[in-house]
């Protein structure tokens, strides 16, 4: 029996390319899922907090449904969308309104008529004259009555509502009282940390999620580049809801031609975005390359908390060789930000992980540091007298004071003379010295100068 205080869980089902993620989109509000013309963009299942009119529910996009039950990628991707069929409230059924009822539409709902869930037909692509006959044919399925509607446009969502409404309504337990403000706030601060999981293709980061979750959560496989779309999922960790990422793979620029995975990789990157913090994977057998050290450039760019993951570690020959060749790499080519966390693991044994996480909540409690005004002076006055600022035009910058003006990432303000042209290894110098002395390895350390206005400038 399905948990009456938790929204419903509307699943939407068809064959590829019939306007299931454009939907999705509609009904979170939200461009989340990838949207393009090319037929099986969507592999992983995608939920998300959905809502029409006064409707609440968890809308559930999934791939295309295959025609295919060995172990290809396709029979793997169907198994998935079979899975969320089985967790789902509400199917709803999308067909092509243009295209007709095809014979793939027909095998289909001869399969969905045997579940339990009530189903509604959409018959999408609906706009104009078009797609007037597939509608008339989608009556064919037996499946009711079809609903048209177009969730490009937003067209027939008045209709869909009316569908919905009694089948979201019916089973909700009414709501006695509301909540305090005081309950708002502790709900606010319970919110699940946003943890992305990046990296390059195949470095195991799906498979990383899925040993966590105990389940096959995300489609895996052996080809690269399976995932598209930044998926999340939630987890709890030692009492502290977590929302996991998993993203598609980031290659080098030069070699991302392909419009569906620019559309990935800028899925990817917007996860980042809104991260709070995340977790790098690297392929343990292959070392830290390049194109590692662009990505966590990227994350350190965007000023987010970052643990590294050395995955495949149990398949690693030289184990304390390649772990030193990675620390000497991270410290050669990422000074910004010294002390990343490393944590070698197997996504594939489940080698770690708990460990793995374990140090992202630490690298959030970093990422949320503040220090008093009081404090840091005492710091900046120690690191001034151990290194003074450096000589310009023959007169020395003076550096007066300083406050920490945020965090998320921690950031600095500090008022000196000629702040223009304090260099930047002397800035680098204070940062590394701030990060030793209130102990934040792996944290982006931003620092503002500000000059004091000056009273007997002529302008």
């Amino acid at each position: 029996m399905p948990d009456l205080t938790l929204p419903p869980i509307v699943a939407i089902v068809g064959r590829p390319n019939v306007g299931k993620s454009t939907l999705f989109n509609r009904l979170v509000g939200k461009k989340l899922a990838i949207v393009d013309d090319t037929p099986g963009v969507t592999r992983d299942r995608r939920e998300a907090d959905g809502h029409l009119g006064d409707l609440e529910f968890r809308v559930m996009d999934t791939a295309g449904l295959e025609n295919a039950t060995d172990d290809s990628l396709p029979a793997r991707m169907r198994r998935q969308t079979e899975q969320a069929l089985a967790d789902a409230d509400i199917i709803l059924f999308v067909i092509d309104g243009r295209a007709g009822v095809t014979a793939d539409d027909t095998h289909f709902a001869n399969l969905l008529r045997r579940s339990n869930q009530p189903i509604l037909l959409l018959v999408n692509k609906a706009e104009g004259q078009a797609a007037r006959a597939g509608f008339l044919e989608a009556y064919e399925l037996g499946i009711g009555e079809p609903i048209p509607v177009s969730a490009e446009h937003g067209e027939g969502m008045a209709d869909l509502y009316q569908a919905l409404r009694p089948l979201i309504l019916k089973d909700l337990p009414e709501i006695e009282d509301e909540a305090t403000d005081d309950e708002d706030e502790a709900a606010a601060a319970r919110r699940p940390l946003q943890v992305a999981i990046c990296g390059r293709p195949n470095v195991g980061k799906s498979t990383m999620i899925n040993q966590l979750l105990g389940e096959d959560r995300l489609l895996t496989g052996p080809e690269a580049g399976i995932t598209r779309d930044s998926i999340s999922v939630s987890f709890t960790h030692r009492d502290r809801e977590m929302k996991l990422f998993d993203t598609a793979g980031l290659r080098r620029r030069p070699k991302v031609h392909d419009k569906l995975e620019k559309l990935s990789v800028a899925d990817t990157l917007r996860s980042i975005q809104y991260a709070e913090v995340v977790i790098m994977v690297i392929d343990g057998t292959q070392g830290l390359d390049k194109q590692d050290l662009n990505i966590a450039a990227s994350v350190i760019d965007e000023g987010r908390a970052i643990v590294l993951a050395v995955n495949k570690w149990d398949a690693v020959e030289n184990k304390d060789e390649r772990l030193q060749e990675i620390k000497d790499r991270l410290s050669i080519s990422l000074t910004q930000v010294s002390g990343i966390p490393i944590v070698t693991c197997s996504g594939l044994t489940g080698r770690s992980l708990n460990v793995l996480l374990d140090q992202a909540l630490q690298a959030h409690k970093r990422w949320n540091f503040r220090v008093t005004t009081s404090k840091l002076n005492r710091w900046l006055e120690g690191a001034l007298e151990a290194h003074q600022p450096p000589l310009v035009s023959g007169r020395r910058i003076k550096i007066r004071y300083g406050t920490q003006i945020k965090a998320r990432p921690p950031t600095l303000a500090l008022f000196c003379t000629k702040a223009s042209e304090l260099p930047d290894h002397y800035i680098r110098y204070l940062v590394n010295s701030f990060r030793d002395t209130f102990d934040l390895p792996g944290v982006p350390i931003r620092v503002v100068l500000r000059q004091p206005d000056n009273p007997y400038d002529d302008d």
